[in-house]
């Protein structure tokens, strides 16, 4: 049992994809003796905001989410109540807890089983993952609010020495970046290019690919950027991190040429495109060395690769989605954070400012990630 949870909340609320934000200050609060067993009822410090809390806003994806919606994945908070009936809870009430894009799954099926619980895509003609599965701020209520339901088995714990607004970015950028470059087929001294990599998602792989994983960084604007102020402020950052190379379109007559040089000639070994363009995605396969590795991150919600079949195969190039990440893959991001390796960039800013956060994604003037520090509003 718990005490002292009201019974309406502020939350920002999606009501349809042409409607403004709606920011609430009577939304209702679950009780805990209307949470389900396996529920619990988190209390949020913070929550980060991610480019697929944009696609949810505007409904662009091609499976449907619930509406009205309160978005948000990336959420940080305390458990103040858990379902009766709740059998064996890897959490207890106090408990200092992360939300994360994957809000439940079944556990039992064979994608849970095989650690794949995270990939859920509902679609007219196929069902892939989980088929029980929901997703925070999209088939259920996210983050972006005072309090939100979860789940006991899926939550994760916040490391102590990892503040809550830090840990935020953590949950899916964080854990997206880290999960693609482990699984990227990739030796410790290899080259790797990270278009987009001043972004959220971009700036965290930097990290991650230089201290986890010991590889060679070329950073990379593609053409989804077309701001001139944006340019000189994101190779900064990404020098700063670690990356070695940086290569803008804006600065070059030949990206594919310029990337191969950079990455000592014969091209990188792999590519992480976090960008949500197609062109990015078709570039990478010029670029790459033989036997290289696509790592297919971003996800622009109509565009398709249109990558040359020819030099795919004769490339031996892998193609390799990778899409979020499961339960394991996101103590291990949190883990190397904690000891200070990866450290995230980002601006603290209140759940008023999120329509203002929205247009800046869609422009791509974000650098790094933004908090939204919910314990002030």
């Amino acid at each position: 049992m718990s005490h002292n949870i009201p019974r309406t909340q502020t939350a920002a609320v999606v009501v349809s994809p042409d409607a403004p934000i709606l920011v609430k200050d009577d939304y209702p609060v679950k009780q805990p003796g209307e949470l389900a067993p396996g529920e619990c009822l988190v209390k949020l410090h913070c929550t980060g905001v991610c480019h697929t809390d944009l696609h949810a806003r505007k409904s662009d994806w091609p499976f449907a989410h619930k509406l009205p919606l309160i978005g948000g994945h990336e959420g940080v908070g305390q458990v103040v109540a858990i379902g009766a009936y709740t059998n064996d809870s890897p959490v207890k009430i106090g408990d200092r807890v992360g939300i994360k894009w994957l809000a439940d799954s079944c556990l039992q099926c064979e994608q849970c089983r095989k650690g794949l619980e995270t990939e859920y895509a509902p679609h007219a003609s196929y069902h892939a993952g989980c088929a029980k599965a929901k997703l925070s701020g999209y088939t259920v209520d996210g983050t972006f609010s005072q309090y939100v339901v979860s789940y006991v088995n899926h939550v994760t714990p916040i490391p102590e020495n990892l503040s809550s607004q830090e840990a935020a970015s953590f949950l899916c950028a964080g854990v997206t970046v880290y999960r693609a470059l482990k699984y990227s087929r990739t030796q410790p001294g290899d080259w790797i290019v990270l278009p987009g990599a001043g972004g959220g998602l971009g700036h965290l792989a930097i990290q991650y690919a230089v201290h986890a994983f010991g590889l060679r960084v070329v950073a990379s604007i593609p053409q989804l950027y077309r701001r001139l102020d944006t340019g000189a402020e994101k190779r900064e950052l990404c020098l700063e991190l670690g990356a070695e190379k940086w290569v803008d379109f804006r600065e070059t007559k030949d990206l594919v040429k310029d990337i191969k040089n950079a990455a000592g000639g014969d091209g990188p070994h792999a590519a992480l495109v976090s960008a949500a363009n197609s062109s990015a995605y078709e570039q990478a396969i010029d670029y790459l060395r033989p036997g290289g590795s696509l790592l297919v991150v971003g996800l622009p919600g109509q565009a398709q690769i249109g990558a040359s079949i020819f030099w795919t195969v004769v490339k031996s190039i892998n193609i390799i989605g990778s899409y979020v990440g499961n339960r394991q893959d996101a103590r291990e991001a949190l883990d190397i954070a904690s000891r200070g390796k990866i450290k995230c960039h980002f601006a603290l800013k209140p759940l008023s400012a999120l329509s203002e956060i929205y247009e800046g994604l869609e422009k791509g003037t974000v650098v790094g990630r933004v908090v939204l520090n919910i314990d002030l509003e």
